[in-house]
């Protein structure tokens, strides 16, 4: 297992991105590795990042201004090669839809809940580790 996995958050509101950071923690399981964090705010941040490489799983805002996380998930799943998952925040439970038009590999919904969100991105990291084994 590799010591530490890289998590991209992207919203423009700091509150939602220290949810994420919260509800996460050091590790969101014990079987999966440490956490380390790359904020972004803007919808190029993200791209950057994801240009640059070494990120394991993505967390997108989809209430974010001016282009919500599904939006940027559609586009990033489209245009970056190897595109790891994806965990869209969604406004209400009925968005889930949504979601699933932008090809997220899971959805939770705002306020972030700790216990669902650290079990869906313990998830995703357990499938992205599986991918690379």
């Amino acid at each position: 297992m590799q010591p530490t996995a890289t998590v991209l958050v992207y919203s423009d509101d700091s509150n939602t991105r220290e949810q994420v950071r919260l509800a996460t923690g050091r590790r969101p399981a014990p079987d999966v590795p440490a956490v380390e964090f790359v904020e972004c705010a803007t919808p190029a941040a993200v791209i950057k990042e994801l240009d640059r490489g070494g990120i394991d799983v993505c967390v997108l805002d989809g209430e974010a201004v001016p282009m919500g996380g599904m939006g940027v998930c559609r586009q990033i799943k489209d245009e970056i090669f190897e595109c790891p998952p994806v965990l869209v925040l969604i406004g209400r439970p009925q968005d889930a839809w949504l979601a699933t038009w932008s090809r997220a590999d899971a959805a939770v919904t705002l306020p972030v809940e700790p216990v669902e969100f650290a079990a869906a991105l313990a998830a995703l990291l357990r499938s992205r580790q599986a991918l690379s084994a």
